[in-house]
Order: C-alpha cells, then sequence, then structure tokens
C-alpha cells in the first residue's frame, strides 16, 4: 500500500486534475452503480454531505437511536445543515419499516419536514450487525413511496459483503447515496468515499470545500484507497472470523455478557457487573490489550489486519487471567 501511494500519479484535485483521486472516484461509481463519487477526508464528512445535499434548513431526518450519525458526529447534522434529528429505537440497530412510518410527518405547516432517512450497514454501536435486505428493501419501497431521500452509512459495507455475498452495488441500488471508508478494515491511513447520483454529488463536491475537505496532491491518499479495493476486501473475512472466535471465548468467562446473535462481523460488544469499565480498560490495557468504551456499560473490541489470531489468543489469555484477579 506504502509503496503503491509513494507511486500514485498526481495533479491537484481541487482544479479535478488529479489522476489517481478521479480513478478512484470513478472506480468507486462503478462498485456502488452510481453516477458519480467523491473522495473525502473521512466517514463524518460523507455523512455530514450527505445530509447536507439531501435537505433544506428545517427539514427532519430519520436515524436509528444508536447510529453512528446520532451519536458518533458532533451534532454535525444541526451545525452544518440546520436540520433536526428524529430517532428511532431499532431491534440490534436494525429498523423496521412500521415503525419508521410512525415518525414521517404529516404535511401541517408547523411541523418539520421529514426529507431522509439514514441507515447503517453494518452497524456500530450495535456491535457489527448486518441489516438484513429484506428489511432495506421495505424501506427502500416505502421512501420512493413517499418521495424521502435514503442515505446508507457504508462504512463497514465491505465487511458485510463477505458475510452474506450481497455486493455493494445491490446495497446501494435501494438508497439514493451510500458512504464508505477506507481507513477501517479496508487498511488505509485516511479517507472515505460518497457514492450518488451526478446533481446530488456536484452538490456535494461544493460542500466539501465549504467544509475544507478540498486536497490538493490528494491521489498520495486515494492510491492507498485504490491498493485496498484490489487487495483487502475479501480478507475482511478473516476478521469476522477471528471476532465470531473471541465472542465464542469471552462467553465462557464467568462474569462477562456477550450476545452471540449479534455478531455478525468484525466488533464484539460485551460488557461485566465484576468491574468498572473504565478500570478494566486501564487494565487491560496495562497487558497490551487495547478494547474501547461502547454504549452505555458495554465494552467494544474490534478486529482488523494488524490482529492476528495469535494475537486474538493472548488477548483471551489476558482478559481469562484479568477475571480470576476479580
Amino acid at each position: 500500500m506504502l509503496e503503491a501511494m509513494m507511486n500514485s500519479p498526481l495533479g491537484d484535485d481541487v482544479f479535478g486534475e488529479d489522476v489517481t483521486v478521479n480513478k478512484l472516484q470513478e472506480k468507486c461509481a462503478l462498485i456502488s452503480g452510481k453516477e458519480k463519487s467523491l473522495f473525502v477526508p473521512s466517514g463524518c464528512m460523507a455523512n455530514q454531505l450527505a445530509i447536507k445535499s439531501h435537505t433544506n434548513p428545517g427539514d427532519e431526518v430519520i436515524c436509528e437511536a444508536e447510529s453512528h450519525i446520532f451519536n458518533y458526529e458532533t451534532a454535525a447534522p444541526s451545525v452544518i445543515s440546520n436540520v433536526q434529528i428524529v430517532t428511532v429505537p431499532g431491534d440490534n440497530g436494525v429498523l423496521d419499516v412500521d415503525m419508521i412510518k410512525k415518525y414521517v410527518r404529516t404535511s401541517e405547516y408547523y411541523f418539520p419536514k421529514t426529507r431522509l432517512i439514514c441507515l447503517e450497514n453494518t452497524h456500530n454501536r450495535a456491535g457489527g450487525v448486518i441489516q438484513p435486505i429484506g428489511k432495506i428493501k421495505e424501506i427502500s419501497e416505502f421512501a420512493r413511496e413517499m418521495k424521502l431521500n435514503l442515505h446508507l452509512d457504508g462504512a463497514r459495507i465491505f465487511n458485510a459483503y463477505v458475510e452474506t455475498g450481497i455486493t455493494v452495488m445491490e446495497y446501494a441500488s435501494y438508497f439514493d447515496s451510500i458512504s464508505f471508508c477506507f481507513s477501517k478494515g479496508l487498511g488505509c491511513p485516511i479517507g472515505s468515499i460518497l457514492c450518488g447520483g451526478e446533481e446530488f454529488i456536484d452538490t456535494a463536491h461544493k460542500w466539501r470545500k465549504i467544509l475544507g475537505g478540498g486536497m490538493r496532491q490528494a491521489g498520495v491518499l486515494a492510491g492507498a484507497a485504490l491498493y485496498a479495493l484490489d487487495n483487502n476486501i475479501e480478507r475482511l473475512k478473516e476478521d469476522n472470523d477471528k471476532a465470531d472466535y473471541f465472542a465464542k471465548e469471552i462467553s465462557k468467562i464467568n462474569g462477562v455478557k456477550v450476545d452471540l446473535e449479534t455478531v455478525h462481523t468484525n466488533i464484539v460488544i460485551f460488557s461485566t457487573d465484576k468491574i468498572k469499565k473504565k478500570d478494566l480498560i486501564e487494565r487491560l490495557k496495562v497487558k497490551g490489550v487495547l478494547i474501547s468504551s461502547g454504549s452505555y456499560d458495554n465494552l467494544r473490541a474490534v478486529f482488523h489486519k494488524d490482529v492476528s489470531m495469535e494475537e486474538v489468543d493472548m488477548s483471551l489469555d489476558a482478559i481469562r487471567n484479568l477475571f480470576k484477579e476479580l
């Protein structure tokens, strides 16, 4: 990947002249089946450009209650797009169309206008849960019937693909726009993409510049993304398998709670009543095991290309030994 970055032909992307960025954007448009795509520094920016380009100030956006857009993007929809988020409780991050229908506003002038629905696949806070394609289809049909825009935060969409065999193009076909990240399981140092219709991406391109996302010789970064798309997709199954193995092993530890039914991809959410979350994180860090805080009382372990199976076993030994000490 580093070699690809160093050898990428460059230009000025602000003028649309970076050869490698253009190649990446064309490739991602093909992968997603959309007319056009836009390279951006982060998944957060991709999501916020989608919201900005799909809505008008004063509109309302429907998100699942535990979604990344609502919880981890620093209230950006209200700051950047001047829209209101309404959250709908899902089942482990999965929304049901009948529940969404209850939250779509009627046309009275004193209501905000429902303009956009956002889904997340895989769902980070639910533990990498894959959105069932049947649910996606139902929501898509409803959105089109109601003339609502539909955006997919597909940060880890390739993890869903390697597990289900459903292509990114098929997932994307039910949405007006889709974003996905290069900097997670695909292993890049930076970067995400936003894909959609030509007019939509042209609008997003302008707002990318306004928000400071216009980069110059960005082909150095786009080269990494191209390498990842060519070499790092199928290996994501290894990360999913590592997570599955880890979850099954920690479920055998007395005092650890984990719902194995929600371990679909590369994230494991677990909890314990035997030690405070902050203390567990710190004590594992001393042992060389890095885990993060999940939602509420939960802990979060994420598996990626830089975590070997040997290191998974080392982590499990550290956790087992720690719980024996409690």
